[in-house]
């Protein structure tokens, strides 16, 4: 009688066992989905460049090449298609992904020139509000409407090779998802965001459509 009884003994812990780590399982996958989601958020709500991660992944960069190609830059930015081409004349010399403004943000359709530029732009409007010691007491805010807690500091976000279009727009380096998601800037993606840069002077035309 008892040595039948031990192997279900057995049988029973193995059960118990087996079905602690489906629950542990399920957790795990449970915690992975809170954690997209909150990434998924801070990408929606920011205007920088956030760390890399595994979700979600930035767009494919793009392209470039004007050897031999001449002529006045100019630069069209499809809201739609959520792309940017650069011409040299009336050669498409460059093309890249961009994520431009979120509902509520978004970037304004129209007719521009390239106002100024800023190699190292910081932005004074978006970032995060930080302690004494650099720690991030709140995260993509806007000073202009979310207020500083007690003992806060403004810490802007880094907006690389920015080209001002419009008062508070610009075309500047940043994180690209596969959707709009910026606070109305458009974001060019590290290694085309210099590339554009460097062939815009200033007075440069910038045509944002639908």
């Amino acid at each position: 009688m008892h040595a039948y009884s031990r192997p279900r003994l057995g049988v029973e812990r193995t059960t118990t066992l087996t079905n602690t780590i489906r629950r542990s399982m399920k957790s795990g996958r449970l915690l992975l989905q809170i954690t997209g989601a909150v990434l998924a958020a801070l990408v929606v709500c920011s205007c920088e460049e956030l760390p890399t991660g595994p979700f979600p992944r930035a767009t494919p960069v793009g392209w470039w090449n004007d050897e031999g190609a001449s002529g006045s830059a100019k630069i069209v930015v499809h809201i739609g298609e959520q792309k940017a081409f650069f011409y040299k004349g009336k050669r498409l010399v460059g093309e890249t992904t961009v994520s431009t403004g979120k509902p509520g943000f978004s970037t304004p359709p129209g007719h521009y020139t390239v106002l100024s530029k800023d190699i190292n732009h910081v932005s004074t409007v978006f970032g995060d509000y930080i302690d004494d010691y650099g720690n991030v007491m709140r995260s993509n805010i806007d000073a202009r409407k979310d207020r500083r807690p007690p003992g806060g500091h403004f810490d802007g976000a880094e907006m690389p090779y920015a080209m001002f279009f419009r008062s508070g727009y610009a075309m500047h380096q940043g994180y690209v998802p596969p959707f709009a998601a910026s606070h109305g800037c458009i974001r060019i993606p590290k290694g085309m965001a210099r590339t554009f840069f460097e062939n815009a002077p200033v007075g440069t035309p910038v045509t944002v459509a639908e």
